[in-house]
């Protein structure tokens, strides 16, 4: 195959992809696993394993979401220019996640890299923002998931408590820690159907604005595997300053209120993976989960200035990575030219 700045402009696209991913796979390690270690159900390391083994089966199951990614939320004019816009505004995303999780705030690599799409693509030549697909598909799921899964999560530990009000505190935690171990994977997989799911939207949206595939929607096998892996790969690396926060800062878990988080959670990313289609965050989704569930011991339970920061990080997150992207556009236009 000839080298030409087609393909070479393809191939930068798909490798900062997939670094995207890696970062990805690691800044949002403590989405899956944060209650688990807190509540000590399972060891660091051996959650981590089973959040890579999570992602990487989750991510064979998110066409949907990476449909959406790849088709729904900007659309580009074919040629290298363009390619130049997808390349800065993941990096716009990457950097975003670095920041974040230099602070150790558990802020959306969802919405970086949607941010990091729009911002870049504003300063295009003919390339249009799908207002209203981003407005129902990324908009509103951002404002109601966090809202789901705190009312869910609030909801299934009153019911837990309800439930189990005249078993013995002591019995009822190691019960939970090995039902911890398949909320854990559950949401693994959870987080495998959206987050890799996304990255294959990307590589789709390269190969088909470089002019290598004539459908905005057909996903290759081997993007299933290579983006699986990249996250996989990257949960495995942990990301363990996002982990305290998430695990330890929020509220002081037990292994009933880290099931009922995991479960909640979960759920919510299947239903918006499987039926809706909608890339939402897991990390709002989790964080919310874990506010509803501690807000049933009382509302001082949860830290509310730390909760705090993070939803000022979530509300930041797409102007920040798309403001990010632009100026990553500037610099790396005269390299697609």
């Amino acid at each position: 195959m000839t080298l030409t700045p087609e393909l070479i402009a393809v191939l930068a696209v798909i490798a900062v992809a997939l670094a995207f991913d890696y970062t990805n796979g690691f800044h949002d390690a403590a989405n899956a696993i944060a209650t688990s270690v807190s509540t000590r159900a399972l060891t660091p390391r051996i959650a981590l394993l089973l959040a890579a083994v999570g992602n990487f089966v989750g991510a064979h199951f998110g066409a949907g979401v990476a449909k959406t990614v790849g088709d729904g939320l900007v659309t580009l004019p074919t040629g290298v220019t363009s390619l130049g816009v997808v390349f800065a505004g993941v990096l716009g995303a990457i950097a975003w996640n670095l920041i974040t999780w230099y602070f150790g705030l558990p802020s959306s690599s969802s919405h970086a890299l949607f941010g990091g799409l729009v911002g870049a693509t504003l300063l295009s030549t003919g390339g249009v923002v799908q207002w209203v697909t981003i407005g129902e598909k990324i908009l509103l799921p951002m404002v109601l998931s966090p809202i789901v899964g705190l009312t869910l999560g609030y909801l299934l530990m009153l019911a837990i408590l309800w439930l189990f009000r005249k078993g013995q505190p002591g019995k009822l935690n190691r019960g939970f820690r090995w039902a911890q171990t398949a909320s854990a994977a559950a949401m693994s997989v959870g987080h495998g159907m959206q987050d890799a799911a996304k990255t294959m939207g990307i590589v789709v949206l390269a190969l088909y604005t470089g002019g290598f595939q004539d459908d905005k929607t057909h996903i290759p096998g081997w993007v299933f595997w290579t983006s699986a892996t990249m996250l996989a790969l990257g949960t495995y690396a942990g990301g363990w300053r996002i982990i305290r926060t998430l695990g330890r800062k929020i509220i002081d878990l037990g292994p009933p209120e880290g099931f009922a988080a995991e479960t909640v959670a979960s759920a919510v990313l299947y239903f918006n993976a499987l039926v809706l289609k909608a890339p939402i965050s897991t990390t709002h989704t989790i964080t919310s989960a874990i506010m509803g569930v501690g807000a049933t011991k009382r509302l001082s339970a949860v830290r509310w200035n730390v909760a705090g920061n993070i939803v000022i990080a979530w509300i930041i997150t797409f102007p920040a990575a798309a403001l990010i992207a632009c100026v990553s556009y500037l610099l790396v236009r005269p390299l697609f030219g």
